[in-house]
């Protein structure tokens, strides 16, 4: 029975893993309060916001596909720790520019207004720049984080894993963070940037701290002619080929490109929104995030048994027709109760998308091209949402010229739910219980 009970125990290195994640997720959740409302004080163009945001989001579509690469060749802990180190040092330079404007800003609480200098173009663009090397230092790491999982705890549990490290990221991410966020930036507004560095050479030591063997690194057959170069691209096309190859991850990964695409047409603008149509605080915007706390961790927590009893096809389904139906019920809200329920309900949900499609592909794929077809993967998944950013800017920075800026800044959240929805009507076939498990048993059958 001892025995029993143990196995069922998540090991040491994967709770360094998890420490790891939710001390950087803290700080990530400290500036996902700070850089909307920071980039709100400078300007109230809602394409210049959404820029912002999209600076941050360019790097899934450009680097993508060349971080799997780097993922499957090089050592995945080390990588983690590189980049880890790298978004630290960004932060902590974006930081002195803010300390040494710090005078310039008035009023914080209240963004209409509170940016008195004449500097504001130089911080908006050091806040671009420092967003894309932390997007690009993300795809990097975010991908080796995923794929190293593998390496810390045994198949049967990763669906347990992938939950708890989903439970810890929403917590971390949209109610920790964010409350310590609100209160920093009342400080100061360079306050949550430092703790945000902070964050990150923490994470990075504690990373240094997992023990695991070596990974034996499988290549491809190359012939002894060809260039470094060549044989880059040809791994790249070697996983890139295995993901389209694929009857179940190919739609899936189209799937949840359309999802994030619609997704980011409505949030483009999430920070005006809220601002002049719901008349938040910045203390109401930080409890705003908590509501994404409170569903990502007990959807965390309580998905996998969700998806035990439903199964994995219905789980799917579920997200697939909840997450753009609670999009575009924002659309209506006058109040932002209502709001911090559709974000409750709407991370929930997403969290099962989340634990079926990690696990499954954490399963399917060889673990010599995990890094690779885990970053295919990500460049339909995550390459859509600059593009929706972009798109939601523009849409609003069209509509306000013929309607009224409240309905401007509403009509986003409509758009996105009907995009989502017809995303369903097209994927409800692809994602069913029975086709997975025979994904399952055929990968099983080519070990």
């Amino acid at each position: 029975m001892p025995a029993t009970h143990s196995s069922q125990r998540l090991p040491l290195n994967y709770w360094k893993l998890w420490g790891a994640s939710f001390i950087s997720n803290t700080g990530n959740g400290v500036t996902a309060i700070a850089f909307p409302w920071l980039a709100s004080a400078l300007t109230r163009s809602p394409l210049t916001i959404s820029i912002v945001g999209l600076m941050s989001q360019l790097p899934w579509l450009l680097f993508t596909l060349p971080a799997g690469v780097i993922t499957d060749r090089l050592d995945r802990k080390k990588i983690i720790i590189a980049t880890d180190l790298l978004r630290g040092a960004v932060t902590a330079l974006a930081t002195f520019v803010l300390i040494f404007h710090r005078n310039d800003f008035v009023h914080v609480k209240n963004p209409l207004g509170a940016y008195h200098g004449g500097s504001q173009s130089l911080i908006l663009a050091t806040m671009m720049v420092a967003s894309f090397l932390l997007g690009s230092a993300e795809v990097l790491g975010n991908n080796s984080s995923q794929t190293f999982m593998p390496e810390v705890i045994s198949e049967e549990h990763l669906a347990k894993g992938n939950g708890q490290m989903w439970s810890a990221e929403y917590l971390t991410n949209s109610f920790i963070g964010p409350a310590l966020g609100s209160l920093l930036l009342g400080v100061a507004i360079y306050l949550p940037f430092l703790v945000d560095a902070g964050s990150f050479f923490a994470s990075a030591a504690l990373i240094s701290l997992i023990s695991v063997q070596a990974r034996k690194i499988v290549k491809s057959d190359r012939g002894a002619n060809q260039s470094a170069t060549g044989t880059f691209f040809t791994e790249l096309k070697e996983g890139f080929a295995w993901l389209m190859g694929h009857e179940i991850l190919r739609p899936m990964a189209f799937t949840l490109g359309a999802l994030n695409f619609f997704s980011q047409i409505a949030f483009a603008s999430y920070i005006l929104f809220v601002q002049e149509v719901l008349h938040v605080s910045v203390f109401i915007f930080a409890l705003l995030g908590t509501a994404g706390a409170a569903g990502g961790f007990l959807g965390g927590l309580l998905a996998p048994k969700i998806i035990k009893r439903i199964g994995e096809g219905r789980a799917l389904t579920v997200a697939l027709i909840g997450m753009p139906t609670v999009t575009a019920s924002a659309f209506f809200m006058h109040s932002w109760y209502l709001l911090y329920l559709a974000i409750f309900m709407e991370t929930f949900i997403s969290v099962m998308w989340n634990v079926v499609t990690v696990s499954f592909r954490q399963t399917i794929i060889p673990t010599q091209i995990l890094g690779r077809v885990n970053s295919g993967y990500r460049f339909f998944g995550w390459g859509s949402m600059p593009l929706g950013s972009l798109a939601g800017g523009l849409l609003v920075n069209i509509l306000q010229g013929h309607i009224s800026r409240n309905l401007a800044l509403r009509i986003p959240f409509l758009v996105a739910g009907a995009i989502g929805l017809i995303t369903w009507v097209l994927a409800r076939k692809s994602f069913t219980s029975e086709r997975l498990e025979a994904a399952r048993v055929h990968a099983a059958g080519q070990d």
